[in-house]
């Protein structure tokens, strides 16, 4: 990268790193002293990091923001540090004092981030650290999608990762999203261990948080918070398969996110917060009734902890195919993915349900690519209806050509399955 482009230049291709400061002063403001700190060094005020251009922080929103990243950052901070690995990657590590944190308790620690984020917290944090711990820590800047930019940034480094991600995928897009989750992979297929993100179901903290402080105020609060940082970012928040939308159904959504993470080879242990969290400074700002309300509300949403998924076993798919229809299959951590080809009809279809059938006690969800398929009788489709009403996960449709497309679309099938284009 060319080390002389104004920082003017990088903010204004990634406004989205501004989210960080706001993150930031925050932590300060819940009391935690390396956070200030650094806040001062960067002559951060509520006035710039809080509001927006269209809107103010509101009190409440204030109080709710600093408690929702206390907990955030300590509890994601504990779980690494519980993990064991020797090295502690967090990305976006954005301007929070965990560099300081680790130094100070000898954990080699690697901050990866937008390079406009490491250009100007880099000096900050470094300047805090202790001389003879700095060799401890390390920034780089990286692009999350980009896997040779974070392979970059671990190279000649040894022994087991763990990977700690706050408010990151909350800002990408599906394919994004998609792309981060290879890469985690990869790098766990590489160096081992662990990641550990907040992101799925962070936006359940935070309305739970409102709820006990604001009561019935909290859906006004949560539409000022959403605007201002969407204004402070430029980019929609929560549209990705991996964030539990608070429009949905919180049950349905944990399985379109643990689905979406099955699809790239990767699966999720729940780690709930209520049992992992440490005390917080930021509760004495409320009543003891609403801290109570808190820590019991925690009781339900979780951070989560992501491994490789287990080897995908290839099934035998052989009994199922025909001169003029072929299967191919793998399970793969509860999902089926299976590839068709050629013609589901009146002759190949029993054949593909006795397989199904077969293999049904394993199967929590169904991915079927369609791309090679040429044709779909009513018979293949109730087929693919038995599937989808007996699998948990359901079944879902990819690489769907036009002409099945149209054939779903005649016969009201489009309705009745889930089509992922």
């Amino acid at each position: 990268m060319n080390d002389t482009i104004d920082q003017n230049i990088l903010e204004r291709v990634n406004p989205v790193f501004n989210t960080a400061k706001m993150t930031l002063f925050q932590l300060s403001d819940a009391g935690d002293c390396d956070a200030a700190a650094i806040a001062s060094k960067l002559g951060l005020t509520l006035e710039d990091t809080q509001n927006s251009a269209t809107s103010k922080a509101l009190p409440e929103q204030v109080i709710a923001s600093e408690i929702t990243m206390d907990i955030r950052f300590n509890t994601m901070g504990k779980l690494s540090e519980e993990s064991r690995c020797p090295l502690h990657v967090d990305l976006p590590c954005g301007y929070t004092p965990r560099a300081i944190d680790f130094s100070r308790k000898g954990l080699r620690f690697i901050g990866m981030d937008l390079p406009a984020a490491v250009a100007e917290a880099e000096p900050a944090i470094m300047s805090l650290i202790e001389p003879d711990h700095q060799d401890l820590v390390k920034f780089a800047g990286v692009d999350a999608t980009n896997y040779e930019s974070l392979e970059a940034a671990l190279e000649n480094e040894r022994g087991e990762v763990c990977i700690t991600t706050e408010g990151l995928m909350m800002y990408f897009t599906d394919s994004e999203t998609g792309a981060f989750c290879d890469n985690i992979r990869h790098l766990l297929e590489k160096h081992g261990g662990v990641w550990f993100t907040a992101d799925p179901e962070i936006s359940l903290v935070y309305v739970m948080i409102l709820k006990a402080i604001c009561g019935e105020r909290f859906m006004e609060i949560m539409a000022n918070a959403k605007r201002q940082t969407q204004d402070k970012s430029d980019v929609a928040v929560g549209n990705s398969s991996i964030i539990i939308n608070l429009r949905d159904d919180t049950a349905d959504g944990m399985k379109k996110a643990m689905a979406f993470l099955s699809r790239h080879g990767l699966k999720a242990e729940r780690m709930i917060l209520h049992d992992h969290m440490p005390e917080l400074r930021s509760l004495a700002k409320v009543t003891p009734q609403q801290a109570e309300a808190i820590r019991e509300s925690l009781k339900q949403i979780a951070f989560w902890k992501i491994t490789l998924a287990d080897a995908a076993k290839r099934l035998d798919a052989s009994d199922a195919g025909s001169r003029d229809f072929g299967v191919s299959a793998e399970l793969n951590n509860g999902t089926l993915e299976m590839a068709l080809s050629g013609r589901l009809d009146t002759i190949s279809a029993p054949d593909l349900l006795a397989f199904y059938e077969k293999h049904k006690g394993d199967i929590r969800a169904a991915l079927v690519n369609c791309e090679k398929l040429d044709y779909i009788s009513s018979a293949g489709l109730r087929v693919l209806l038995i599937m989808h009403k007996g699998c948990a996960g359901g079944v879902t449709l990819i690489g769907i050509n036009n002409l099945v497309r149209e054939i779903l679309e005649q016969t009201g099938f489009d309705s009745l399955l889930t089509i992922d284009d």
